[in-house]
C-alpha cells in the first residue's frame, strides 16, 4: 500500500472512531451535541433499552472509538494485524449504527465502504498491476 493510501486510510479510521464518541456522550449523558438527542430507544423507537442499557450501549460507542483509533495506528506503523482489526470493528460499528439508523445512518454507510475498501482494494491493485 502506497504511503499516501496508508495516512488517508489511517486519517479516516481515525475521524469515524473520532465521530463515534458523539454517541457516548450523549448516551452516557455526558453532554450534549445538537441534532443527535438522548433518547433511551433503538430500532427506530421499537426497542426500549431504559436508562441503564442505552449508557451501555453508549459506552459501546466509545469501545469502537478506541478500536479505530488502535486499527489506524497499527495501518501507519505497518503492524500485520490491522486488516483483521479493522474487519472486526467496521462490522461491530455497522451493528451499533444499524441499531440507531435514523441518525447514524452515514456511519453505517462509511460502514460498508471500509469493508468494500477492504475487500476490493488488493484486487483493484492487482488488476492494475497487471
Amino acid at each position: 500500500m502506497s504511503k499516501a493510501v496508508t495516512i488517508i486510510a489511517s486519517i479516516v479510521l481515525i475521524l469515524h472512531g473520532l465521530v463515534h464518541l458523539m454517541g457516548t456522550v450523549v448516551y452516557t449523558k455526558m453532554g450534549s451535541i445538537e441534532g443527535l438527542k438522548y433518547k433511551t430507544t433503538l430500532l427506530g423507537g421499537r426497542w426500549d433499552l431504559g436508562e441503564r442499557g442505552i449508557a451501555v450501549y453508549g459506552a459501546l460507542w466509545a469501545v469502537a472509538a478506541v478500536a479505530f483509533i488502535v486499527a489506524a495506528a497499527a495501518l501507519w506503523a505497518g503492524a500485520e494485524w490491522w486488516r483483521p482489526l479493522v474487519v472486526v470493528v467496521t462490522l461491530f460499528s455497522l451493528a451499533l449504527t444499524a441499531l440507531d439508523l435514523s441518525v447514524a445512518y452515514a456511519g453505517a454507510a462509511l460502514n460498508v465502504l471500509i469493508l468494500a475498501a477492504l475487500w476490493l482494494g488488493p484486487r483493484i491493485i492487482a488488476w492494475f498491476s497487471r
